[in-house]
């Protein structure tokens, strides 16, 4: 890694968001199965392909800035699906693990909206406006996906959210 120009910087950020892109996609099949929630699941589902669309996205990048796809090994987002492996495993209530998995995907989120963030930032100042276009419909789309989130987990005017029925877990019926 070299960081003497911006453009390197630029470069490194998103091959670091390449990496973290193909790693969640790897995960979220498996992350999804393990979903109790029907809309919780569904929205994981949903959230794979737009993951995959930002992985063409950051294709469209490189190709625009004349170089192939790299991946440098997010280290970063290893340790958060590793986490999201933790909470799979635990024994536990299934709303509660579905209100866990929501937090610790929307860590993932906030680590991909300050990758794109950055990535667009330096896009804006090397004066590269369709790189910065890309990046910023993914950046878009994560905090999208962040909100969604919240909303899965507080729920919303029409129904309950899945932290809603995680504290009702374990709790006796009358």
């Amino acid at each position: 890694m070299q960081l003497n120009t911006l453009s390197e910087a630029l470069f490194t950020e998103l091959a670091d968001l390449y990496d973290a892109e193909q790693q969640l996609i790897e995960k979220l099949p498996t992350l999804s199965q393990s979903i109790f929630t029907p809309s919780f699941r569904m929205a994981i589902e949903n959230h794979l392909d737009e993951t995959r669309d930002h992985v063409s996205r950051l294709e469209k990048v490189f190709t625009l800035l004349g170089r192939k796809p790299e991946r440098d090994v997010c280290e970063s987002m290893r340790g958060l699906l590793q986490e999201i492996d933790e909470i799979i495993a635990a024994p536990g209530e299934a709303p509660v693990k579905d209100a866990v998995l929501i937090g610790a995907l929307q860590r993932i989120e906030h680590y991909e909206i300050a990758g794109y963030g950055t990535a667009r930032a330096f896009a804006e100042q090397l004066d590269l406006d369709d790189v910065a276009d890309l990046l910023q419909e993914s950046l878009d789309e994560e905090a999208f996906t962040d909100r969604k989130l919240t909303q899965l987990a507080e729920g919303g005017l029409f129904s309950g959210g899945v932290n809603i029925e995680a504290s009702q877990a374990g709790q006796p019926r009358s």
